[in-house]
């Protein structure tokens, strides 16, 4: 009987992190199966791809609902359908009501493209630069009720190079979103991790988590 956690990501766009999670998550000893892959907006080409790869998607469109709530409580159906044990945000564009995030306590993980608590929000690459930041990078962390806010799993380390722009900065972050993302999920997923006040401690070491505490410098 499989003992893989049964894993649900959640899109708004293209997910291309959603595709690092799905290639990492063909791999016989990872711990997560990828059982739905949901987005808000119809129009995400992520879904598409999903579907592609013979994954289970579902399309809850945010605008059909007149409350978070309302929404939260389609999505719930569809998570609930699916036994779905651990979410993973990919790009996922909407702000969860407490009341759902304290339902999903330490089983909902994000990944933010700075070194939180850094640049929360929108614009981060443009920020850092304009801040003079000499590191940037990605965090992947347990989501709180607040924006961008939680117990920090991974984060990954790039340079800012003087001739960086917003977007060759992105491409560098992304890199390391792709390489750390399935990490941290391998560790959660296996409970590798234990919670407590609001710090995340390893409890379980692999030659792949190592990675997670070296930059990508």
């Amino acid at each position: 009987m499989s003992t893989k956690k049964r894993t649900a990501i959640l899109i708004s766009g293209r997910g291309s992190n959603m595709q690092s999670l799905v290639e990492a998550a063909r791999a016989a000893d990872y711990p997560a199966e990828i059982v739905l892959v949901a987005s808000n907006r119809p129009e995400a080409p992520g879904i598409g791809w999903a579907e592609k790869q013979g994954l289970t998607t579902a399309i809850i469109d945010h605008k059909q609902f007149s409350t978070r709530e309302a929404f939260e409580a389609q999505l719930q159906t569809a998570l609930d359908a699916h036994g779905v044990e651990l979410i993973a945000l990919a790009g996922f564009m909407r702000l969860m009501t407490p009341a759902f995030v304290v339902r999903w306590r330490d089983r909902m993980i994000n990944i933010h493209p700075s070194l939180l608590p850094s640049f929360k929000g929108l614009h981060t690459h443009e920020r850092a630069l304009e801040a003079g930041v000499k590191i940037a990078g990605c965090t992947v962390h347990f989501v709180r009720p607040e924006m961008d806010d939680g117990p920090i799993i991974a984060q990954a380390a790039v340079p800012v190079l003087p001739s960086d722009s917003p977007d060759t900065l992105a491409a560098r972050v992304l890199a390391a979103e792709h390489r750390v993302y399935p990490a941290a999920l391998r560790l959660v997923a296996a409970g590798g991790i234990q919670t407590r006040d609001q710090k995340v401690t390893i409890i379980q070491h692999s030659g792949e988590t190592d990675s997670l505490f070296s930059p990508a410098i």
